[in-house]
């Protein structure tokens, strides 16, 4: 499949970031990825299993599911086109401990992991910086994945709504923003109730700290709901 309509969203991401047309002609040669399509509902990772690719989406939605001990699932992270998936788990010897799904059609290209951190011959500067990028890649998902322990493990649903809201909004640069996640995702993505996080969101809008649009929030005042974080 040609993959040059892509470049523009495969140099957005992490791991290919800045890389030039030329640049992206000769990793891809180097390593003949495998491209996909599927259609929502279908899994792109299943847990369980190991995988040696890093994938990247190129059009459509996937969302990472982990099973819980009652047989139920709790949505770990979302992405859309240019979201990067399997490079954490596709170096190392463990089986994913999550599902990955369409949530829409969705295209995926996997890039082969041993080649990553194998480079040919040549020894290309442009695959130098590609194994550069997977480092830098990897130890900020470890990041986020700290922040959203720190979340998860606050006792009141307050405390863990202000603390998302405030990271989306340093995220978006501005206390207004979009998130792509509805409702019943975002009660999954904080582990709640989605009939409790409506309601608590309700409160936390007639005191003046927020407004909520669909899925579009405003910060309305910032030092409280920091204070929510300290005190609750």
């Amino acid at each position: 499949m040609d993959l040059h309509p892509y470049y523009p969203l495969l140099r957005q991401t992490s791991l290919l970031r800045g890389m030039r047309d030329d640049e992206l002609d000769l990793l891809l040669r180097c390593f003949a990825p495998r491209v996909r399509r599927y259609q929502k509902g279908e899994l792109l990772l299943l847990a369980g299993y190991e995988t040696r690719e890093v994938g990247i989406l190129l059009e459509g939605k996937i969302l990472a599911l982990k099973n819980t001990p009652d047989g139920s699932s709790v949505a770990i992270t979302q992405m859309g086109p240019g979201g990067l998936f399997g490079d954490v788990l596709s170096g190392s010897s463990v089986r994913s401990p999550v599902s990955v799904m369409a949530q829409a059609p969705c295209l995926a290209v996997y890039l082969p992991y041993d080649k990553i951190i194998h480079p040919c011959a040549q020894l290309h500067e442009t695959h130098l910086q590609l194994m550069q990028n997977l480092v830098l890649t990897i130890s900020n998902k470890y990041f986020a994945l700290d922040r959203r322990v720190e979340l998860l493990i606050c006792k009141s649903l307050r405390t863990r709504i202000s603390l998302w809201l405030l990271e989306q909004a340093e995220q978006a640069g501005s206390d207004t923003f979009a998130v792509p996640l509805t409702r019943a995702g975002l009660a999954e993505y904080l582990n709640c109730d989605r009939s409790a996080l409506s309601r608590e969101l309700g409160r936390m809008q007639r005191e003046g700290l927020i407004e909520t649009f669909r899925g579009s929030f405003k910060i309305l005042d910032k030092d409280r709901l920091r204070a929510q974080c300290q005190v609750a």
